[in-house]
Order: structure tokens, then sequence, then C-alpha cells
């Protein structure tokens, strides 16, 4: 390709909206364009990343043996409702009227119409297993889209869904996606980690994601120092930490006057966060007030704590006003001593001993507080999120915490939506079979902006060379003036064509300058420059785009020399 016949729509400036790198690089770059808020058009060079990141997900699904289909953006309501999810997926679910006043959704997900497709047209356990998948573009109608691609409202994604007699296959397919995936991550050039993780809405009892490790993810990855143990902070759990040390203090009830925080408290009475509790109060499933009770310098884990029996889900914190009537204080004065509510206190909140924590009166704390002591009806659990230098959930090693962005999800989702939808299939035994269900998805455009937050610097984008717009780039000094600096050029260009060397040309009548800062904006990871100089001595220069040095090669040998470094 030729700078010439494209369209290079490189910027000096990203907009004041854009707030990280990679939304800044991508605007800057000319890869994407802003129709409206969360709406982005793709512009010639970013389409032709996405459909870089496209091939490479194919081709590692079709080894996979999945079928590739195409399913509807627009869904009708009926689907949703028969699996029980139109009105549970919330908000974020885009709901319209056709014209004849027929409700349907935009697709954020397409376990529905996938399960719908099964209903139709297996019939029997021996059409089984069997894995669909599609590259198609979803919407979900974020609240707040942000951070470009990152969080959009519409997005390109390859979802898979796989169906199966039983577990044991399901397990099966699961691991074939799990290596799946790290292949594709791993062609990608991406550094990654694969992590336990919560199902979330998607439903389901096992789940791993896949996150590109980077400063700016919004997620916090969780990974053992000595063993392959690596989880997201809602999933990894926390060990029991032992029995509390007998009780030295005694218990005494002190004044607080206008302190609401553990901070506050701490810092009136001289104490430690972590030698003090604090009492969260959320709805139980009658409509009753529960206690959860964590260490003062932790914090809860919703996840955790939605999943435990006799708390009402989603998790729902208790309106203040309740808690003035049934407990006679505001929510800053709230401790376990004679608190009639079930109680449900954090591992590590359960081996404290003399700890500070609320009286249940306002603007009054007790000091020299133990647990059988003062306090006898309790339930121990997790209910924190685990932080760095914790034990490993696997027994080997302390947790570290890094950043991560997700860009792939794995479930296991079992029979939940083909019990809902009644998708079976007739077993070996002539009965019917409701069908396990697994669900694989990667966020396509997602993971160009995840390469980017990971590989950039000070010039603009450092693309692995998988997915970068172009392998090479050849810049000719004086293109349209030198006619010895044109013939090399056009030759060089049309040698490396010939060896399927993806390059370009850059033809434009632009200062050297200019077309050596837009080939690092766009991350192009090799770059040839030719001059009359070279002309001159047979040579050409050569730069890597991941480093600052530059060399010079003899131009007979230069394809040969790219060639060797793109393999």
């Amino acid at each position: 390709m030729k700078s010439s016949d494209y369209l290079i729509s490189t910027v000096k400036e990203a907009p004041n909206d854009a707030k990280i790198i990679s939304h800044q690089l991508m605007i800057r770059a000319g890869l994407i364009s802003k129709l409206a808020s969360g709406l982005y058009s793709y512009l010639p060079i970013g389409l032709k990343i996405i459909q870089k990141v496209e091939k490479i997900i194919r081709e590692e699904m079709n080894k996979s043996m999945a079928l590739e289909l195409l399913m509807p953006v627009a869904q009708p309501a009926e689907l949703w409702q028969e699996s029980k999810r139109w009105e549970e997926y919330g908000p974020e679910l885009l709901r319209f009227q056709d014209r004849h006043e027929r409700d349907f959704c935009m697709g954020p997900t397409h376990e529905e119409v996938i399960t719908n497709i099964a209903k139709q047209y297996i019939r029997s356990y021996k059409q089984l297993p069997i894995n669909f998948y599609q590259i198609q573009t979803k919407f979900r109608d974020e609240i707040r889209p942000r951070f470009g691609v990152m969080r959009s409202r519409e997005f390109i994604m390859k979802d898979a869904y796989s169906f199966h007699m039983d577990e044991e296959s399901l397990g099966e397919t699961y691991q074939v996606m799990h290596q799946t995936y790290c292949n594709i991550f791993d062609r990608l050039g991406l550094d990654y980690r694969p992590v336990l993780a919560d199902s979330g809405a998607i439903g389901g009892d096992s789940s791993h994601e896949f996150h590109v490790l980077a400063e700016s993810g919004e997620d916090a990855i969780c990974f053992s120092d000595s063993s392959d143990y690596a989880a997201n902070i809602e999933r990894a759990e926390t060990l029991p930490q032992g029995d509390p040390d007998a009780p030295a203090e005694e218990l005494k009830i002190v004044k607080t006057p206008n302190v609401k925080t553990i901070n506050d408290v701490c810092s009136l009475l001289n104490v430690k966060p972590e030698s003090s509790i604090k009492t969260l109060v959320v709805v139980g499933e009658e409509d009753n007030l529960v206690a959860l009770v964590l260490r003062g310098d932790h914090e809860l884990n919703e996840v955790k704590a939605s999943k435990i029996e006799g708390i009402k889900q989603p998790l729902q914190m208790a309106d203040e006003d309740e808690v003035v009537k049934q407990l006679g204080c505001n929510f800053g004065s709230i401790g376990v001593v004679n608190l009639d509510i079930p109680i449900f206190v954090d591992y590590a909140a359960a081996c404290l001993s003399d700890f500070v924590c609320g009286a249940n009166e306002n603007d009054k704390h007790y000091t020299g507080v133990n647990w059988e002591r003062d306090v006898k009806q309790i339930i121990s659990c997790d209910l924190r999120n685990i932080v760095a230098g914790d034990p490993s959930p696997d027994g080997q090693g302390f947790i570290e915490i890094k950043r991560g962005i997700e860009v792939g999800h794995i479930f296991q989702l079992g029979t939940k939506y083909s019990d809902s939808m009644s998708a079976n299939v007739i077993g070996e035994d002539g009965r019917a079979v409701n069908m396990n269900m697994g669900c694989y998805g990667i966020g396509v455009t997602r993971i160009i902006a995840a390469s980017i937050e990971q590989n950039h610097d000070d010039r603009g984008i450092i693309f692995p060379k998988a997915i970068a717009p172009f392998e090479l780039v050849i810049v000719p000094i004086n293109y349209n003036k030198s006619s010895r600096v044109r013939e090399l050029a056009d030759q060089l260009y049309n040698d490396c064509q010939q060896n399927n060397i993806d390059v370009l040309l850059d033809d434009r009548k632009e200062r050297p300058g200019i077309m050596f800062a837009d080939s690092e904006l766009l991350g192009i990871p090799h770059r040839f420059v030719i001059s009359d100089t070279h002309a001159d001595n047979g040579k050409i220069e050569y730069k890597s785009r991941a480093q600052s040095e530059k060399d010079e090669i003899d131009f007979n040998d230069a394809v040969s020399f790219i060639i060797e470094k793109l393999s």
C-alpha cells in the first residue's frame, strides 16, 4: 500500500475527554473517530488491525473444531423473557419496539439466541458435543461510556457457545477453549494471565478471565509468588487465620463525639485500623437486617457477600432510617456487642482480640472487645478483598497484586439456559436430557486498546507484529524530487510485496520528520529509510520501532533481512 492511496489521518492532539493512553493514541493515530458517546467509527487503519485480530481468533477457533455462524444483533424480547433475563439484565439492555409495537433488544450477548438454535436443530446425543462461534457487533447501554473503545456501548466480540450431554463433556471442551484462548493471546503477542473469576450476570459455576497486564487496568489481579495460582480480586479467597488471643483488656465504653469513619475513630483513640472492626448492615432474604463485620483496614467484597445464605440478592445496603429504627444508632456507631441481628464476621476480623467497635449508641464506642466473652453468636466466613501479602489460597506462597484489563472470559454455564428454555436432546436411554452449556467470549476491539495500554512510549504505539497495521514502512527522502530515491523505493516496495510482506510506502510530499513521527505513532514495527546518500553507497537505514538504535545494511540484502526479522 502507498500512503498516497490510503487514508493517513494522524493528528497532533487528542481530545480533552480522552483520559487513558489507548484512547488518546487511537484518536491521534487515526484508528477511530468518535460519532457519539460510546460509539466509534473504525477508520481504514483501525479496521485493518481489527481484521488481523479476527484472523488469528478465527484460525484458532477453527482449529478447536468450533463452527462459525452469525446471529442477529436485534433479538426478540420473548427469548429473554423465556430465560428470565428480560428484567434481570438491567438498563444495560437496550430495549426498543418495532413498528408493530413488538419488544426487542440490541444483543449484549447471545445465550438466548444460540440456545434457541440448539433447541431447533440438535435432537440427539449423537450430535454432541458441538461448539458454535461468531464474530459479531454487541451493544450494551453503558451508564457512563469511557476510555474510548475500552468501555464503549457498541463493540465487536467473538462469542462461542458449546453444548454437551453432561458436565464431563463440558469440562473437556472448557479445557480445549482455555488452551485455545492461550494460543490466541500468545499469537497476539500480549503479556496476559488467565485467572479464576466470578461468573456474574451470565451465570454458571466455573469461569476464567483472561487479563492483559497493564498499569492502567481497571481490575486487580491476584497472583501467588510461589505457584501458578491467579484470580481476580472478586474471586480470590482468603483463608481462616486461627483463633484470637485470650482477652487482656476489660470491655469499656468511651465517648467518640462527631466521628463517623474508622480513620476518625482510630485517630481519636490512638489505635490502628487493624485493631478495630467496622460493621456494615445489609438486607436479608426476609427483608431483615444482617451485619457484615470486617477488620477496620479491609474492604468488603460484595460478590462474596452476595453469595452468603440469608443475604438478599443482589446485595443491598440497609437504609439508615431503618437501621436507626431497629438498632437505635446511626451507621458510624454500629458495633457487635449486644447486636441482636445475624452477624457474619470475616476471617481476619474473627481472630482479633481487645479490639474497638461501635457501641450501638451514637457518639460512643467500645474498647477491649473480645469474641466469645462479649459477643457469642457469630458466623465466620470470607467477606473481604484479598490484599498483597495474604497467604495464597492454594497454600503456596503469598499474594501479589497487579492491574489487568479483561479481554476474554470463559464460563461453564451448566444447564442455566437449557433448563429455562427447554433445550434438550434424546439420550442413549431414549429420555430427554437438558444440555449442558459453555460460553466463551473475547473482546476483539478491546484487545486493540489493551495492547496499546501495554505497548507504547512517548512517541506512540508499539504494536506487536501480529496486529500492527503494517509490518514495514519504507520512508523515501525526497521521493517526489529524486528519481534515484524513487526508483530504489519502488523496487524495494515491489520486492516486499512479492514476498508477502505487509508494507507501506510513504510517498507523501511531507518532511522526513513528519513521516518518521507518523510511522512511530502508528506503531509499525520496522522502518527502512532511503535517501540520495543511500543511493550513492548502496546502503539502506533500518530501525526497529521498539529500539532506538539505527543500522545500515546493504540495499540488496534488505528483503532477506526483513523476512528474517519478521520470522
